[in-house]
């Protein structure tokens, strides 16, 4: 069976910020504790698949969180554009992770059921539960579903043959993680299921959680799913780039050949 390539494309970055940020359980709270932001490219021959769209310099502006550069300009190092795109996961709908579907209008979404419902239904009523979604960025993927580019998965799903997603919810109802196969094994890239080593390994819950036990549950599903610990690729951790090497372009890093070293903390 042949594999696929992956990189991951770091296009922002935060750095005040600090460690009650990122777990709810937690002696040092006060600590700068940087995030990065990324997202992903599967390629295999012909086929490109984008997971995740990062957000947009107006978003940047509104949030007051400024961005390197959006995700068309992430992704010109691979010789890519946005309408080369055809095929985009959605992990969830969080304004960092579907900010920029506008960018790529041929491609069609895949996400969890569960995921639109959530961000459609009742609980966005609940300002902090609302916080990290902007609606234009909901009603962008509603208008894929009234325009049929949108598949929708229940739980597990196959994308292609070699790569799937399967739901882990936790810090969003529907949130979905991306399982691949390289050449090292099968890699999962876990999106907000671990946003940093330290919440997979210590079992550490991030504090923006809809629900903390699928959550927890969700760190040793991304462990069952992976070959190895070492190929559960965290979704903001800076770490990924003291582990994985640099290819072609300063933010831009290649995953499927593995770690250059063990993770550890």
């Amino acid at each position: 069976m042949s594999v696929w390539q992956v990189h991951a494309l770091k296009y922002a970055e935060r750095k005040d910020r600090v460690r009650a940020e990122s777990f709810i359980v937690d002696d040092d709270h006060a600590t700068q504790h940087p995030i990065d932001y990324y997202i992903w490219v599967l390629r295999r021959g012909a086929q490109t698949i984008l997971v995740d769209t990062g957000y947009d310099g107006e978003e940047a502006e509104r949030r007051g969180r400024p961005i390197r550069m959006n995700a068309a300009e992430a992704l010109a190092p691979l010789g890519l554009t946005p309408g080369d795109i055809d095929t985009v996961i959605v992990t969830h709908l969080h304004y960092d992770h579907a900010g920029g579907l506008h960018l790529f209008p041929n491609a069609t979404l895949h996400m969890q059921a569960a995921e639109m419902a959530y961000a459609t239904g009742p609980c966005m009523c609940h300002g902090v539960l609302k916080l990290p979604f902007t609606a234009d960025h909901v009603c962008e993927a509603v208008r894929r579903v009234y325009s049929g580019r949108v598949t929708f998965h229940d739980g597990d799903g196959e994308i292609a043959e070699g790569v799937t997603v399967h739901c882990i919810g936790g810090h969003s109802r529907g949130l979905q993680c991306v399982r691949v196969r390289t050449e090292a094994g099968w890699l999962v890239l876990a999106s907000d299921a671990a946003h940093f080593y330290e919440n997979l390994i210590l079992r550490k819950p991030f504090p923006l959680v809809v629900d903390v036990a699928d959550m927890l549950d969700g760190f040793g599903k991304l462990e069952k799913l992976a070959s190895s610990r070492n190929l559960i690729v965290p979704g903001h951790d800076p770490m990924v780039r003291a582990v994985f090497p640099v290819d072609g372009a300063p933010h831009v890093f290649r995953l499927d050949r593995g770690p250059t070293r063990d993770i550890t903390l």
